[in-house]
């Protein structure tokens, strides 16, 4: 990967996290997601117009798999954002259904798709040179409107579908997770006996996303059978707090420079410096 594209998606990341963690309002979150994340495009787009592609295989890499790491991002907070300000006022029953609604949506654009799909999905790479290269497109693969609407210097036929395909990823995971909410709520209003102190949590969500996979990765829950989104669920309601999009808070970790457990190593130092301490009493 080119250091300075290396360097741009590093930052565009952090910038997200960062907004993630700060901003609490879902639509609020989106505008400035989205404000970054243009700003990160536009200077992706400066540095390919400042290079050629030595090679077919670079300018193909650039488009299949560097660029919609960029544009999905796009696509996801603003699908995001036209969810959450088109969602209904009403009950539990009106919100799962809106929600239900907007998934078959996602499912209407796979059905559509599917032969990319699956061309994508698979690992594919025979028809590379045309969907992945500038002005090598073909008429006959489907090509959608806006295409020829497009800048043709920074765009092929199909790099923005491959961004569509991650962005209904992490869609699928964001709706999903808000109908996990809901059901937690419709729950909770069962009686239950509950402690005298109500506890909160006041660290990261970072620092508790990197407790949530660990303890997922440990199966310490119903012998290891728990899956992370229930696990997450749990927390979320214990310490009542929205953890958001934890899947891309985990990769955010994997993608550490340093220490990729922080949180993790912090917890070991403090428990390990108390029993130093009461051993010395």
């Amino acid at each position: 990967m080119n250091p300075k594209i290396s360097q741009l998606l590093s930052s565009l990341n952090e910038q997200l996290n960062f907004i993630d963690l700060e901003v609490d309002n879902q639509i609020k979150k989106c505008e400035n997601a989205i404000e970054v994340i243009l700003a990160s495009i536009a200077n992706l787009k400066k540095i390919i117009s400042k290079s050629n592609f030595k090679t077919d295989t670079e300018e193909i890499q650039f488009f299949k798999d560097l660029k919609p790491q960029f544009t999905s991002k796009l696509i996801y907070y603003n699908m995001v954002f036209k969810i959450e300000m088109k969602r209904p006022n009403g009950g539990n029953r009106i919100l799962k259904k809106y929600y239900n609604n907007e998934l078959l949506k996602l499912k209407a654009f796979f059905d559509n798709e599917l032969e990319f799909y699956q061309y994508y999905r698979t690992g594919n790479t025979y028809l590379d040179y045309k969907y992945f290269q500038r002005g090598k497109f073909d008429i006959k693969l489907a090509l959608d409107n806006f295409y020829f609407e497009a800048d043709t210097t920074f765009s092929t036929s199909h790099d923005f579908k491959v961004a569509q395909i991650l962005a209904n990823d992490l869609i699928q995971l964001y709706l999903e997770n808000q109908l996990i909410i809901i059901e937690n709520k419709d729950t909770s209003e069962k009686s239950q006996r509950k402690p005298n102190t109500k506890l909160m949590w006041t660290g990261s969500k970072v620092a508790l996303t990197e407790l949530l996979y660990a303890l997922h990765s440990e199966g310490v829950f119903n012998n290891g059978t728990t899956e992370i989104k229930d696990i997450a669920t749990y927390l979320e309601y214990t310490f009542n707090i929205e953890l958001g999009d934890y899947y891309r808070t985990f990769l955010e970790l994997r993608m550490r420079k340093t220490s990729r457990t922080k949180f993790l190593s912090s917890l070991t130092d403090s428990l390990i410096k108390k029993m130093d301490e009461a051993d010395e009493k």
